[in-house]
């Protein structure tokens, strides 16, 4: 099975530090094969036999613990999951270059309902459209300024979620499919 690994919360505000070539390592220690890291931020593609997902979760999140030392959560999405989300991002961002365009991906057994109830949107600014398992977050980048999303990062809901950026998530579905 081929994933992606969305490690929350490394490499921000000098908090866990983590080098992405250690990364790579501790995962390929672990069985994983195919490693690739993308960007800082802590996207980790690899394949492994294991199929539940659930339990690969669990044991990554456990062996990232031990190994960096920081209570770590990730979010476990196949390739399959991947190509799925980008297909239903909002047709605007295909088009709208002049849009700021982001996915919330969401931590179980947290629902994309449930987190966008607590989302607040600025009329004319923000946009808000609800996948299965992540948030479209979309901002018009004249106005970011003016956005809501930035209250996000005081609600409780923000510690149930990892967010990138669209052209971030496009990568990593290219690399997914590169292997």
């Amino acid at each position: 099975m081929k994933y992606v690994a969305l490690l929350r919360g490394i490499n921000v505000g000098g908090n866990n530090l983590i080098k992405m070539i250690s990364l790579k390592e501790t995962f390929e220690k672990n069985g994983c094969t195919n490693v690739v890291t993308y960007i800082n931020s802590g996207n980790v593609i690899f394949e492994v036999d294991e199929k539940n997902s659930e339990k690969l979760t669990r044991q990554l999140e456990d062996m990232l613990t031990k190994t960096f030392r920081y209570k770590a959560r990730i979010i476990l999405k196949s390739f399959e999951q991947i190509k799925q989300i980008i297909s239903n991002v909002p047709s605007i961002w295909k088009t709208g270059n002049d849009l700021r365009c982001y996915i919330s991906f969401l931590m179980d057994p947290v629902t994309a309902t449930d987190a966008a109830k607590e989302v607040e949107i600025k009329e004319g600014v923000d946009s808000l459209k609800v996948g299965l398992g992540v948030l479209y977050m979309t901002t018009v980048m004249e106005k970011r300024t003016q956005s809501a999303f930035s209250k996000l990062m005081a609600k409780k809901i923000y510690q149930n979620m990892t967010i990138r950026n669209y052209t971030t998530t496009l990568k990593l579905l290219a690399l997914m499919e590169q292997k």
